[in-house]
């Protein structure tokens, strides 16, 4: 890792029964259990049953209890149509009247996490400015730190600037699917840090996530396509009709869930480590329905026209990974058929 950056592929923990976590990256066998170390300290995500075995821990950091703000840079050469796919799932999280299983009540089990008074995480979430870098800045091949670079241009632009908001300002920087980015294919699909004041100015929380669409789809939009090297999978279809962006949605919100519970990466998390810490959909990922875990996603819904989804937005479909509850001690979501 060139930084301690909490990433989309995160640390294995014990089950009474070993079951591994999946995404199916090309070192990866579905459905084979590790010895104890790889458990404690391997690649990816966990089991939907209750576990004593998890401890997810509260370092008293701060969490995001006050209003959310959403500020996007996209990076690259965006259309219309995939900007408003993303667009209206981030202003699902707070929708209200939409149908069930919805968005905003996959958001309500991350509303359970409370900061050292009390408050819990914040219902509202909402998008706020936007900026564009369609020219490629640091053109097509980025590291992390140049990441961080790119959002010193947006928040710093002589017009238009992003607003700096540190208290309760997100920063989302997606990159199009022409855009290469460090370990991206090999070992995360996106992930969530804090900018650093040296490269920025200011310490403000964001997350990267990349449109895997002509790169590895069967790897980070999986389950809308999948790996050519694991034969006799097929792929469902995606509910919004566009492969990567699909994926990214449910990327978006594990790297959201995190954010919001564990923004300075020192609120909630399990593992000994702060800088390689297991957060709460870290535990979860892969997961979108009942009885998830292993390489078998759990019970997810079909449309009338074929589409595989987990939960509505306002006028939209997504599947997002379920996220773990700390009520209950397992993963959690609105399609749960127990709940």
């Amino acid at each position: 890792m060139l930084l301690p950056i909490a990433a989309t592929v995160s640390l294995f923990l014990l089950f009474t029964t070993p079951v591994t976590g999946w995404r199916p990256w090309s070192n990866q066998k579905p459905n084979t259990a590790n010895t104890t170390a790889d458990l404690e300290f391997g690649g990816s995500k966990k089991y939907e049953g209750s576990s004593e075995f998890v401890k997810l821990k509260y370092h008293m950091g701060p969490v995001l209890t006050n209003n959310i703000t959403l500020h996007i840079i996209w990076y690259g050469h965006w259309q219309k149509s995939q900007k408003r796919i993303i667009r209206g799932f981030l202003n699902s999280i707070s929708a209200v009247d939409t149908k069930h299983p919805s968005v905003a009540g996959w958001w309500k089990t991350v509303q359970l996490y409370t900061d050292q008074t009390g408050a819990n995480i914040s219902r509202t979430v909402r998008l706020g400015e936007e900026k564009n870098d369609r020219f490629y800045s640091h053109g097509k091949s980025l590291t992390r730190l140049s990441i961080q670079s790119i959002i010193k241009i947006a928040v710093t632009a002589r017009t238009k600037p992003l607003p700096i908001n540190p208290k309760n300002g997100l920063y989302l920087l997606f990159t199009s699917d022409d855009v290469q980015v460090e370990d991206f294919c090999s070992q995360i699909c996106g992930f969530h840090y804090f900018t650093f004041p040296s490269i920025v100015g200011y310490t403000l929380p964001f997350a990267w996530v990349g449109n895997s669409a002509t790169q590895c789809a069967g790897v980070c939009a999986y389950p809308f396509a999948v790996p050519s090297y694991i034969p006799n999978l097929k792929p469902v279809r995606s509910p919004n009709s566009e492969v990567g962006v699909d994926g990214m949605i449910s990327v978006i919100a594990h790297e959201l869930a995190e954010l919001a519970t564990n923004p300075l990466v020192n609120a909630w998390y399990a593992g000994q480590d702060p800088s390689f810490p297991v957060e709460i959909a870290d535990l979860c990922e892969g997961i979108y329905g009942t009885g998830g875990g292993g390489s078998y996603t759990g019970q997810m819904l079909e449309g009338e026209d074929g589409a595989t989804y987990n939960m509505n937005g306002v006028g939209r479909r997504f599947l997002v990974q379920w996220v773990w509850n700390p009520t209950v001690n397992y993963c959690s979501g609105p399609n749960a058929l127990d709940q």
